[in-house]
């Protein structure tokens, strides 16, 4: 194994012997993954083939609670955004894309929207926030799609207004586009919108969803729309080598969390704005500077700066983690100012036994950690 091998599986040791752990929860194994889904009354059913079968059975529920006439799985959501935006290409003539240079397909795509879809992406802002109404309305040049990463990640999470979000979607019709949603992690939106997912989704005319990064999947997307869109983009999955033979694993592990954890993220918004407040103060009287963002955290999910290289961070860290059997932050990563580190903090299940007065507990004994670094 190579350094980093052997560091993933230090960290992971750590967090898995952990009593409390705030972010993401404990690494889960194999087995235990197998037996949360144990119980699931799909299991006494008929294996997929092909995408029916308990595929679609996702699909209907995923259109129904989307508001959409249709909704396809994907066995990633790279595949699936990808298809939803070449197909609107196709029907706008416009191979143009609208959207922010800090999502997804221009952070972590490499290149695959011009590479595979002879795309092209424009930039409506460079502000680390969704676009505004002016700046979509402003754009120098047409374009056939505007795509709107909700919440926006690497930003940090964020969400526009509820009134912004109506207008800069207004906006984009006044100029003939269509609008897609790359709800990732819209799951976790109404709280701060104070709309249901149906007419948050509604606002667009094609939206992505994913099954792990909020609900605990295995993995796979959605892409929910109209129907003909739905029709296509079925032929662009089997293009892409996206009909895959069985998918239950990861269908049945989806149901579960739309079952399981969809209900439970309002608890975990709420409860992240108290943990992220706490943080904060008890990080700044421990260690000075600090900066969580946003402030209020507009998900359950927030960024921590600390003024540290994360090597540092990390050491310190993992070693709160074997040696307090807490942990408190998971991976840390550089930034673009030399000295100043980035963690991202998700508060899930594992965080909600988690009061102020553990928060600040935790805060003191990786402070100690990281003076001893």
């Amino acid at each position: 194994m190579t350094s980093a091998d052997d560091e993933k599986a230090r960290r992971i040791a750590a967090i898995r012997s952990c009593d409390r752990v705030l972010s993401h929860g404990k690494p889960a194994t194999i087995r235990e993954r197998l037996a949360a889904l144990a119980e699931r009354e799909e299991l006494d059913g008929p294996v997929d083939m092909y995408g029916d079968g308990i595929v679609s059975v996702l699909e209907r529920r995923v259109a129904g609670l989307l508001g959409m006439e249709e909704a396809v799985w994907f066995p990633t959501g790279t595949m699936a955004q990808q298809v939803a935006l070449r197909c609107w290409a196709g029907r706008t003539g416009n191979p143009v894309v609208a959207l922010h240079p800090l999502a997804h397909p221009e952070v972590h795509e490499r290149g695959a929207l011009s590479a595979l879809g002879g795309l092209r992406t424009v930039h409506p802002t460079t502000a680390r926030r969704l676009p505004d109404a002016d700046e979509v309305r402003g754009m120098d040049e047409p374009f056939g799609t505007l795509m709107l990463e909700l919440p926006l990640r690497e930003a940090g999470f964020v969400l526009p207004t509820w009134d912004e979000l109506t207008a800069t979607v207004a906006a984009a019709r006044e100029r003939d586009a269509v609008v897609h949603f790359d709800g990732a992690r819209l799951w976790e939106c109404p709280p701060h919108f104070g709309r249901p997912l149906d007419e948050i989704a509604g606002l667009a005319d094609s939206v992505y969803v994913s099954f792990y990064k909020s609900l605990g999947g295995v993995s796979g997307a959605a892409l929910a729309g109209p129907a003909d869109l739905a029709a296509e983009a079925r032929t662009w999955r089997h293009r892409y080598g996206g009909l895959a033979f069985q998918q239950w694993p990861a269908v049945l592990a989806a149901l579960d969390g739309l079952d399981r954890e969809l209900p439970r993220l309002p608890e975990y918004v709420a409860h992240a704005k108290d943990v992220a407040a706490t943080l904060r103060d008890a990080l700044a009287e421990r260690l000075g500077w600090v900066r969580v963002h946003p402030e209020t955290p507009h998900t359950h999910q927030f960024q921590v700066w600390l003024a540290e290289s994360p090597e540092v961070l990390d050491e310190a860290t993992v070693r709160q983690a074997e040696e307090t059997r807490t942990a408190l932050f998971g991976r840390w990563s550089g930034a673009e100012v030399p000295g100043v580190a980035m963690t991202e903090v998700t508060v899930g299940a594992s965080a909600l036994e988690w009061d102020a007065a553990a928060v600040r507990e935790a805060v003191d004994e990786f402070a100690r950690f990281l003076a001893g670094a």
